[in-house]
């Protein structure tokens, strides 16, 4: 079955001071959606931003939002998220423990409205939180260590891609959205997707001193080409 590739550049990488037309560059450049890293401080040591920023986003662009919680205590975001624009939420299984708190988040996602989401740490690996996927609509792979930018994708986590892929074919699951996040670059982003990804998160490879999001939009996209 073809899949649909999609581009969620991160805003966290993006020019705060100009933050709107930032988002309306990368929006003009053929970007999918946008994603939004969510820090608490805690859970990963750098502090982001919250719902305000998530709301800026909202009024600059009409493309799906998608926020990710590297956050201690992800249910107490969910709410406040949701009113600011969020259409998905993806929470860190890492946070939740275990598989029967990680239910409890996807219902209280579910119940907002929002699509939800799992991300997973590098460590992480499949049989841990496998039988969650029917229950979710994304996993979102951390093919870096999260917090901070400027990573490159550790190619030894691209199998884990693969056999997520496979668990979620194997469950009939043909929408199922599987993302990664770290380090993805035009070099490498046709590795990503034929690991099996279909949503590539792009931070420093959309908003840089080089290139217009424009400019490096087409270079991913010729990429893939």
């Amino acid at each position: 079955m073809s899949r649909t590739i999609r581009i969620a550049p991160s805003i966290l990488t993006a020019d705060f001071g100009h933050l709107a037309d930032q988002v309306n560059a990368a929006e003009a450049a053929g970007v999918d959606l946008m994603h939004l890293d969510v820090m608490d401080g805690h859970f990963v040591p750098p502090f982001s931003f919250g719902t305000e920023v998530v709301a800026a986003v909202r009024a600059a662009t009409s493309l799906p939002i998608e926020v990710h919680l590297m956050v201690e205590r992800p249910a107490e975001h969910f709410e406040g998220l949701a009113q600011a624009g969020a259409e998905t939420q993806i929470f860190h299984y890492e946070a939740a423990g275990n598989l029967d708190e990680s239910r409890t988040l996807i219902e209280q996602i579910r119940a907002l409205n929002c699509a939800p989401g799992l991300a997973v740490n590098p460590e992480t690996a499949l049989d841990e939180f496998e039988a969650l996927i029917p229950d979710l609509a994304q996993v979102t792979v951390m093919t870096i260590r999260p917090g901070w930018g400027g990573q490159s994708l550790r190619e030894d986590l691209l199998p884990k891609v693969t056999a997520v892929r496979a668990a979620a074919d194997n469950a009939g699951l043909d929408a199922f959205v599987i993302e990664i996040d770290g380090g993805v670059k035009a070099h490498n982003i046709s590795q990503c997707v034929n690991a099996g990804a279909d949503l590539l998160v792009a931070g420093s490879a959309v908003f840089n001193a080089d290139q217009t999001p424009a400019e490096a939009v087409a270079e991913l996209r010729a990429a893939l080409a």
